[in-house]
């Protein structure tokens, strides 16, 4: 795919215009998910209180997101192949706009939920899609900087998220927290019409049975864990999770005979490729269990609100805004194996430090794990983003783009179900629910049991990040030219 994208004036030089407006929808599109994934977590008991729902069911705000964006990143990016990157880029912003405005009106829990899918659906369209546009834009040796860029607008937006969030919800409501995503989801629509224009695709047929069996896959996994988080271990969910086990190698055997796959498998005998993949499945698993339990710990054990956890985590935001940049344009000049396993080190070394945390444990030892975080992950994420789209062929920058984000989205998904999880076999799953969104806290029985569990998850975690480490050390270099 080539794309043409037009300068912003005369006396700016044409490479320089093309690239920085690019990447400023880009990372306008990773802020507003960014704002939004924080936001909404913040304004849990306004939403709960607001629209008279009981928890189990407001949750579902959150869950929703992450199955649709786990189910349909790969088949967008596949979309983006075939019929345009910039414009499902384009539609994503323009879907997640009005999702937002349908969220704000919703009247009801159920309502809601419905139109957070619509939300996720955009939210995918852009995830699967702007590494590829990465890819097509910038060359292989100035992608790590690209990707730099986009990761600052994850951490910036999560930073804004946390402090809009606790002044909306106090001052105006929670039907705000979707409101201030329109002038920006607009601004970014005009930008992207302008200026992002596709002029080639991919020639080939859509893959319609290949995207049915991994939809299908990908549906019965996540929605079993989900239910098993919910509801422990039963028939039901079981049964979903072992059916979506076994879809996923007949998923295998049609891609490897279909003449054009939704996903061309022989991509993964690039060594790079396949285990950047790996690598960053693993870091989402290991990790971000971490950021769901210390939120956990904060609010139940610690009895902080939602807004005073979420502040105590901005060390690590503020310090991956200012490295991401800098790490990525070291992994262009040095490549991504370096500079990405140091960040899983780094990770980890933060893990040992949040293992240290009691009952009265002074807090500023949050803050300082939260910054080593920060320093991990901007090394980690830009370095081992651009390796993939660098290492990815040319027709296949949507589909591997995409599944980046699949299995990222599923790692979250995964953490999530693990720090649920852990929480309920030490405390009542109502109870671990209710701390999560921070409408509880634990009594000092309750609250010694859950750091018993929750220290026995952060060394899973610990455990996962070194498989990560791992396929990060192994991955070999990259080409870049």
């Amino acid at each position: 795919m080539r794309l043409i994208y037009y300068p912003l004036g005369r006396n700016i030089s044409l490479v320089y215009s093309k690239q920085t407006i690019v990447l400023f929808v880009l990372v306008l599109g990773t802020l507003m998910g960014a704002l939004d994934s924080t936001i909404v977590i913040l304004a849990f008991p306004a939403i709960a209180e607001g629209l008279h729902s009981d928890i189990a069911t407001t949750i579902w705000i959150i869950l929703i997101y992450l199955l649709v964006t786990a189910v349909t990143t790969t088949p967008f990016g596949r979309i983006g192949d075939l019929y345009g990157r910039s414009r499902m880029f384009n539609a994503g912003f323009a879907i997640f706009t009005i999702g937002s405005v349908l969220c704000g009106i919703a009247h009801n829990i159920q309502l809601l939920i419905l139109f957070r899918a619509v939300q996720a659906i955009g939210g995918s369209l852009l995830q699967s899609n702007s590494g590829a546009i990465i890819a097509d834009v910038f060359p292989r040796n100035e992608r790590g900087s690209a990707f730099g860029y986009n990761s600052l607008g994850w951490t910036a937006g999560a930073m804004i998220g946390i402090v809009l969030g606790g002044v909306i919800t106090t001052f105006l409501g929670w039907e705000y927290i979707f409101f201030i995503n329109i002038p920006i989801g607009i601004a970014a629509v005009i930008l992207g019409i302008f200026y992002l224009k596709d002029v080639e695709q991919v020639k080939t047929s859509l893959d319609l049975v290949g995207m049915s069996l991994l939809a299908g896959s990908l549906s019965l996994l996540s929605f079993g864990a989900v239910d098993y988080a919910g509801q422990g271990l039963n028939l039901f969910n079981l049964v979903l999770m072992i059916l979506g086990a076994i879809t996923v190698p007949l998923f295998i055997f049609y891609e490897l005979r279909s003449k054009s796959p939704m996903l061309d498998l022989r991509t993964f005998s690039d060594r790079v490729l396949k285990y950047s993949i790996l690598a960053a499945f693993f870091m989402s698993l290991g990790y971000l269990s971490v950021v769901f339990l210390i939120i956990m710990y904060l609010q139940g054990v610690r009895g902080l609100s939602p807004l005073d956890a979420s502040l105590l985590l901005i060390p690590g935001y503020v310090v991956g805004s200012i490295l991401s940049p800098l790490m990525g344009k070291l992994s262009d000049r040095y490549g991504a194996r370096i500079i990405a396993s140091t960040g899983v080190v780094m990770l980890g070394f933060a893990i040992l430090v949040y293992l240290t945390l009691g009952r009265d444990t002074p807090i500023y030892v949050v803050l300082i794990a939260s910054a080593i975080s920060g320093i991990g992950t901007s090394m980690f994420y830009p370095a081992n983003n651009s390796a993939v789209m660098a290492s990815a062929r040319t027709g296949s920058y949507g589909s591997i783009s995409g599944l980046l984000r699949t299995l990222q989205n599923i790692g979250i998904l995964g953490s999530f179900v693990m720090a649920i999880s852990v929480a309920s076999a030490s405390i009542p799953r109502s109870d671990a629910f209710e701390i999560f969104i921070g409408t509880t806290n634990l009594s000092g029985g309750l609250s010694k049991e859950f750091i018993t569990g929750m220290d026995s998850a952060l060394w899973v975690s610990l455990i996962l990040l070194a498989i990560s480490g791992v396929m990060s050390v192994i991955r070999g270099k990259e080409s870049r030219v």
